[in-house]
């Protein structure tokens, strides 16, 4: 009898001492699980994706200073950039990152009067800047002041391996009208997302 209830007392030690053990299992396996996460997190960040920061009025009204975008970099390794689609790429002159849309692509011409933009030859219809273009008229001006060919850049083709690119305030902008035609090579990404402010939270429409 004296033996039954030591060995009673010894089961129920050890039946107290497991929970422990498996609370200790169970905490090594979430930080493991974060861990992994975390790392995965990196990863996708550095090879996919980049923050950047919207700085400077060159792409109002639909960009803003502080704005913070997500850039795709992946994108063009699969495909070339297409037409409408904004843009962040290293400008080497500036020593910086400039923020822009592609008006137009290898082997395009395109001309900029006003704000008349032309692509082979027809007008392109940019319902991005439609409103701003139409106040601006009925205050008696023009959006744009900056002309494309000009004497700085008087070839109006796109050559290969490059994009021909503007910002959206056109008055306002440093773009390929006055740094010349884009190289795939400097473009590091499309932008896919604006994330902050939370307000301002929404996909790119390209």
């Amino acid at each position: 009898m004296e033996q039954d209830i030591q060995n009673d007392g010894m089961e129920l030690i050890e039946q107290d001492q497991k929970p422990p053990k498996k609370a200790k299992s169970e905490v090594v396996e979430w930080l493991k699980a974060i861990m992994i996460a975390l790392i995965l997190v990196a990863l996708i960040r550095w090879l996919l994706f980049k923050p950047f920061i919207v700085d400077g009025p060159s792409m109002q009204p639909n960009f803003h200073t502080g704005e913070r975008l997500i850039v795709n970099e992946i994108v063009y390794d699969i495909r070339p950039p297409q037409r409408g689609e904004v843009i962040v790429f290293h400008v080497p002159s500036e020593g910086k990152d400039f923020i822009k849309r592609v008006i137009a692509v290898a082997g395009d011409t395109v001309k900029v009067e006003g704000d008349t933009v032309t692509v082979n030859g027809k007008p392109i219809d940019e319902p991005y800047i439609k409103d701003a273009i139409e106040q601006s008229h009925k205050n008696g001006q023009l959006y744009n002041d900056k002309d494309f060919p000009n004497i700085a850049f008087p070839d109006d083709k796109v050559p290969e391996g490059h994009v021909f690119v503007m910002g959206d305030n056109r008055s306002d902008s440093t773009d390929s009208r006055m740094i010349g035609y884009v190289p795939l090579s400097d473009i590091v990404g499309r932008a896919d997302l604006i994330f902050w402010p939370v307000k301002d939270i929404e996909m790119i429409n390209h």
